[in-house]
């Protein structure tokens, strides 16, 4: 499917609308997608396209996160450059 083809026929909604949708309001439930012109509140045909469209982006999203360990480290060096001030009570990291 092309991104300006319509994924769901009932509002008109095209794979490029639910994809920038995704990429911008970064939905935490495929049910959430319906904010998106309407798409899936139709007929229930495009839903199923319409949840592999969110787990495809959540995939996405998951593999540009860092490790936690690598996470951690780098929180560590930014509040030792000066990048922020961690609040009253958070675990600070180790002095190296």
């Amino acid at each position: 499917m092309k991104p300006d083809e319509e994924l769901c026929l009932c509002f008109h909604v095209t794979r490029r609308k639910v994809e920038n949708f995704l990429r911008v309001e970064k939905p935490q439930a495929p049910a959430q997608l319906a904010e998106c012109f309407g798409a899936g509140t139709g007929c229930g045909w495009c839903r199923p396209l319409l949840r592999k469209l969110f787990e495809a982006a959540r995939a996405r999203s998951e593999a540009d996160l860092p490790p936690a360990d690598e996470h951690c480290k780098g929180r560590g060096e930014h509040l030792r450059l000066g990048g922020g001030v961690a609040p009253p009570g958070a675990s600070l990291p180790p002095e190296e």
